[in-house]
């Protein structure tokens, strides 16, 4: 590796609290990708039925479509006290797990599963203004992008040890470990040195002050076709994950083979997220979305060709490109943000980028039983181009667009 690309890694983790806050990323998510395949695993094995155990799914990803509003609530107080307040929180709630042994019992898991996805979207909208306030501007890209390997590198884990845990001591004990971990991240936010003000009053009705953070959205001439673009490229990314199985399948190998194609995917992200702060300084938001798009795009249409070779570079560039649109959307939100609006801004973001990927995984389930799943990858591949296209656009012309669309948009 490069000085160019380690120095970044060394001023993010020379950095007190960014180092705290990367630690805290892993300890959490490595106990949440844990619980995340265990408790289908569990409602699986108490039931017998494939629909019950993706309800557990559902339930993590309900609360993202409430995300404008669950967002206002990190801007309401101070958010290193709310960061700590909703791991300590989560992880009381997940010791009322142990209880559950039985199909009766699987309303109470399905309950703290939502609960758990609600408090998911406060604490990523918390910790993203908090992490703009303690961290310096130019570190910013370089957080997010060792935030991306981190989170990327505990899904190749974690999953393996939670279902190996899950097989010994049954799901109760894998409750018992997110437990800990909320606990262990709690305690690595409260050592945080962050200075912060005591918010303003908030002004206007509950429901003004969530909009509010929509119409920050929509006006702003950088983070609106980013997000746009995001939202489009996870719909796109959704419905191309429903196409795996026929995938491998169409490579001759059993499903198990999916395990090996995910894997080279997470270690392509992982790379990249090494690689986002630089590429990111050098080029500018728009022009690192737009060609990790391209790249996503190029990638997914080649999955058509039945080769091995071929799919596993694919799956490798699928990992590059995708999180390079999503980092490059999360560190401009930061950036063009003002504090008092963070919170509900980003939570809006996450949930418009991010919800388009359950509704393409739905969609994708249905279209592949009806269409060649290469026609379908190569019409991915040609949509994401076209995603890819509007980020190419200077800002200034970027800026007359989006002033055009809104004076339009106005007597609405």
């Amino acid at each position: 590796m490069t000085t160019k690309t380690t120095w970044p890694l060394i001023r993010v983790l020379r950095d007190r609290d960014a180092g705290l806050y990367l630690s805290g990323v892993l300890v959490s998510g490595f106990g949440t990708s844990a619980l995340w395949l265990a408790s289908g695993v569990w409602v699986k094995d108490l039931t017998g039925s494939d629909g019950l155990a993706a309800l557990c799914m559902l339930a993590m990803w309900l609360p993202t479509l409430a995300g404008p509003l669950l967002g206002t609530l990190a801007d309401r107080g101070r958010r290193k006290q709310l960061l700590i307040g909703v791991n300590l929180l989560l992880g009381a709630l997940l010791l009322t797990l142990v209880s559950v042994d039985a199909p009766g019992d699987l309303w109470l898991l399905y309950a703290v599963l939502f609960v758990y996805g609600a408090a998911g979207v406060v604490h990523d909208a918390a910790e993203s203004a908090l992490v703009a306030t303690a961290v310096e501007p130019s570190l910013l890209g370089d957080f997010n992008g060792l935030r991306m390997t981190a989170t990327e590198g505990m899904k190749l884990l974690a999953p393996l040890a939670g279902a190996g845990l899950y097989a010994a001591y049954g799901g109760a004990s894998v409750a018992l470990l997110d437990a800990a971990t909320f606990v262990l991240a709690a305690g690595l936010y409260a050592l945080l040195r962050v200075r912060e003000g005591q918010p303003a009053r908030p002004a206007g009705s509950h429901r003004q002050r969530t909009a509010e953070g929509v119409r920050h959205l929509w006006a702003h001439p950088v983070l609106r076709p980013l997000v746009l673009a995001g939202g489009v490229t996870m719909l796109c990314a959704g419905l191309n994950g429903a196409t795996v199985y026929a995938v491998v399948d169409g490579l001759g190998h059993s499903p198990a083979y999916t395990g090996v194609l995910y894997a080279v995917q997470g270690a392509g992200s992982v790379a990249v997220g090494l690689l986002c702060g630089p590429a990111l300084r050098h080029v500018g938001a728009r022009p690192f979305a737009a060609s990790g798009i391209a790249l996503l795009a190029v990638a997914v249409a080649l999955r058509a060709v039945p080769s091995d070779p071929v799919a596993l570079v694919c799956s490798a560039a699928i990992g590059m490109g995708l999180p390079a649109a999503l980092v490059a959307t999360l560190t401009s939100v930061q950036r063009e943000t003002p504090g008092a609006l963070l919170g509900r801004v980003t939570a809006t973001a996450n949930t418009l980028v991010f919800t388009p990927n359950v509704v393409g995984l739905a969609a994708g389930a249905a279209l592949v039983e009806l269409v060649d799943h290469r026609l379908v990858l190569v019409a991915l591949g040609a949509a994401l181009l076209v995603t890819a296209a509007p980020l190419c656009q200077s800002p200034a012309r970027a800026e007359r667009t989006v002033s055009r669309s809104s004076s339009d948009a106005s007597p609405a």
